[in-house]
């Protein structure tokens, strides 16, 4: 990967960052020489997570749906590595479900999960940027809700309003030299996707609809991550920038 000097030494938070694509950005920032706290329900993979990178990084493990925990902990990994001023909210789940079969109690649980706590995650972050002089937010959407087939029109809602909600903070934290933008990931192919969703028949849809004829992994999205966070994209606010290989 490319090194950025302007990611050494910064104090990074990932959420969701135990596996998958969040425990790639949380490997490729801490390479960078950043400090990089991580939140993470999965407390085991948590912990292995951490106890492999060393001192580079910091887990606490926390449910996002709980805001008043999330503030907590984002607080700890203040306390434990210094004020935050990028900030990578990445936690997501997309489980399947039948448009008869959701209910409102299932329908908020969904919004919880998916796009509330990049709102108050943000919100909690923001004292330190500001006394920073300025930081980087990077949401994760997903194009799910542009190309997918049908089975979770709640995840799908939730990730399209991640879009709504980088140009809305963009625009209003921009002058605070704070800068947000979102990536748009395709098809990525973590573990709990090949062991959950990938079959032939979806794999060769894919390959099909796709310019680039390969899967993309998680270090795909995190070579991103990198990027809109290093003052190299010091320009760029208020985008959602699609790495889906060509797919959409």
């Amino acid at each position: 990967m490319a090194m950025y000097e302007s990611l050494k030494g910064r104090t990074v938070l990932v959420t969701g960052g135990a596996s998958g694509i969040g425990e790639a950005i949380v490997t490729a920032f801490a390479g960078q020489g950043a400090r990089v706290g991580f939140l993470d329900l999965d407390e085991a993979a948590g912990r292995a997570l951490a106890a492999r990178l060393g001192e580079a990084a910091h887990f606490e493990a926390v449910d996002l749906r709980d805001i008043e925990a999330l503030r907590a902990a984002i607080g700890r990994v203040r306390e434990r590595l210094g004020p935050i001023t990028v900030l990578v909210n990445n936690a997501a789940r997309d489980d399947r479900h039948r448009i008869e079969d959701v209910t409102p109690e299932y329908w908020r649980e969904r919004f919880a999960t998916n796009i509330d706590h990049q709102f108050f995650s943000t919100q909690a972050v923001l004292p330190d940027m500001e006394a920073a002089g300025g930081g980087v937010v990077v949401n994760l959407g997903s194009v799910s809700w542009l190309v997918s087939p049908d089975d979770f029109a709640a995840y799908k809602t939730a990730k399209s309003a991640v879009a709504g909600l980088t140009r809305a903070l963009a625009r209003e934290l921009g002058p605070r030299n704070i800068r947000v933008n979102a990536i748009v990931p395709g098809w990525i192919m973590t573990q709990r996707q090949i062991d959950l969703w990938l079959t032939e028949d979806g794999e060769r849809e894919l390959m099909a609809r796709q310019c680039l004829k390969r899967k993309l992994v998680p270090d795909d999205i995190a070579r991103v991550a990198l990027f809109l966070a290093s003052d190299e994209a010091g320009a760029m606010t208020a985008q959602n920038v699609i790495v889906d290989g060509g797919w959409v």
